[in-house]
């Protein structure tokens, strides 16, 4: 039974919320502010956090600068639906995923479960040796699934679970352009829509932390209108 963190200022947001996942066989941990999450977080880590950016004491932001010193556990923001900076902020801070309010519990539980999928597959894996498992070496970029291990000349790059499957896509097939259409398939579950932004987001900060260990690197292009495509160096 996975266990999720939710964390809202909004009790009626986590009444609600908790109830729903409960009957779907999940256990639920919640907090009305960002400063509690962290202190019970220390304590003991949840399989996946979702995050209400705006809350007293430790905002979503805040908490999730913390909580990315040391997990790369999923985390979904929850964002009001005019914060559009606040969601393009979060995914370059590091969230995998964000929901807008008022939102569809359904669609909640469905990015939970395939968040969830990921981790799993990621962390876990499958001890056979089959392609998507075994270490790729494209030029300068070493990629590990079963460890969840990227490096890059050398140096480790932590990347969540959604920015892990982007490059591992795109790395792939050196000198293939991947539409955006294409990359929201790797990264999401068909039931999930997700636009062009958020695709664009998860690259752009894709891109800043392999330039933290490489300010030089330019593996990663952006082909405009169409999408991205990996060159190997």
């Amino acid at each position: 039974m996975s266990r999720i963190a939710l964390v809202d200022d909004d009790r009626n947001i986590l009444t609600s919320v908790s109830m729903t996942l409960e009957a779907e066989g999940f256990e639920v941990e919640t907090y009305n502010d960002g400063q509690t999450a962290l202190d019970a977080f220390n304590r003991r880590l949840p399989d996946m956090a979702v995050l209400d950016i705006k809350m007293p004491r430790m905002d979503g932001m805040d908490l999730l600068q913390r909580l990315r010193q040391k997990t790369m556990m999923p985390v979904i923001f929850l964002t009001s639906k005019d914060d559009e900076i606040d969601e393009v902020l979060g995914l370059r801070m590091g969230a995998d995923d964000y929901v807008r309010k008022p939102f569809s519990q359904r669609l909640l539980v469905e990015r939970i479960r395939a968040l969830l999928r990921r981790q799993e597959a990621l962390t876990k894996g499958d001890a056979g040796e089959s392609e998507a498992n075994k270490v790729m070496v494209r030029g300068s970029l070493t990629m590990d699934p079963l460890r969840h291990a990227v490096t890059w000349k050398g140096h480790d790059v932590s990347l969540t679970v959604t920015e892990f499957l982007l490059l591992q896509a795109l790395a792939q097939r050196p000198g293939y352009v991947k539409s955006r259409d294409q990359l929201m398939d790797v990264a999401y579950d068909d039931q999930v829509y997700v636009d062009d932004r958020t695709i664009d987001s998860h690259i752009k900060r894709l891109r800043k932390k392999m330039r933290a260990v490489d300010p030089d690197f330019s593996a990663i292009e952006t082909l405009y209108g169409i999408g991205y495509r990996y060159n190997e160096e």
